[in-house]
């Protein structure tokens, strides 16, 4: 499966959608990661 990640938009915001540990557990699982950049 592919998973795609957008950045955050909003001013401020801190939250992360997929942690670096997380990204490498579905990586492992088999998926697909695209994390989009800014």
């Amino acid at each position: 499966m592919l998973i795609g990640v957008p950045a955050e938009t909003s001013a401020g915001e801190t939250r992360v959608a997929v942690t670096p540990e997380t990204a490498k557990k579905l990586i492992a699982q088999g998926h697909r990661i695209r994390l989009q950049s800014g």
